[in-house]
């Protein structure tokens, strides 16, 4: 029984672990050049498309799926004002993004939208960000059409000036 509870306590005490790395940060600075996959410390909500690495770039694609709702979300960012920029591209049809500051990742309700969907058009896309608390971001990617893609570059967030 002592070595049942000693794993499980050990197991326990890895998970705390896990996310105590993911530590609440002030810029972000990533071109995804060197994921396989999803970083630990962000997060692929995909329903049922999927939201991948890949390319040196992350990879929104609906499958079979259209319209459904798909978040890209960072790791904890600390309160602050900020400029975000990132580089969007898709393979042709209405897609479109929208950002959301994330209180819980695991609670739908605390997506708060803080700019309204726009295009996704090919060129850089550039939202002032301002955080009144610690607070994740999510890009949310709305594909409206089957195997349509969207893909995500060169993401900076940078504290303003």
């Amino acid at each position: 029984m002592k070595k049942i509870l000693f794993a499980g306590i050990a197991v326990l005490g890895g998970f705390l672990t896990l996310n105590a790395q993911c530590k609440t940060v002030s810029t972000l600075t990533e071109n995804f050049d060197t994921w396989k996959d999803i970083n630990k410390c962000w997060t692929a909500q995909q329903g049922k498309a999927m939201l991948y690495a890949s390319d040196k770039k992350i990879i929104f694609y609906s499958m079979n799926n259209p319209r459904e709702n798909m978040y890209l979300v960072t790791p904890k960012i600390k309160a602050g004002n900020y400029t975000l920029t990132l580089d969007t591209s898709d393979n042709g049809g209405e897609t479109t993004l929208e950002l959301f500051t994330i209180n819980n990742t695991a609670d739908s309700k605390s997506y708060v939208s803080i700019a309204k969907p726009s295009k996704i058009t090919g060129d850089k896309k550039t939202f002032t960000v301002s955080l009144k608390k610690d607070a994740n971001l999510g890009l949310k990617v709305v594909l409206n059409g089957v195997h349509q893609a969207v893909y995500v570059d060169n993401l900076s967030l940078k504290p303003k000036k």
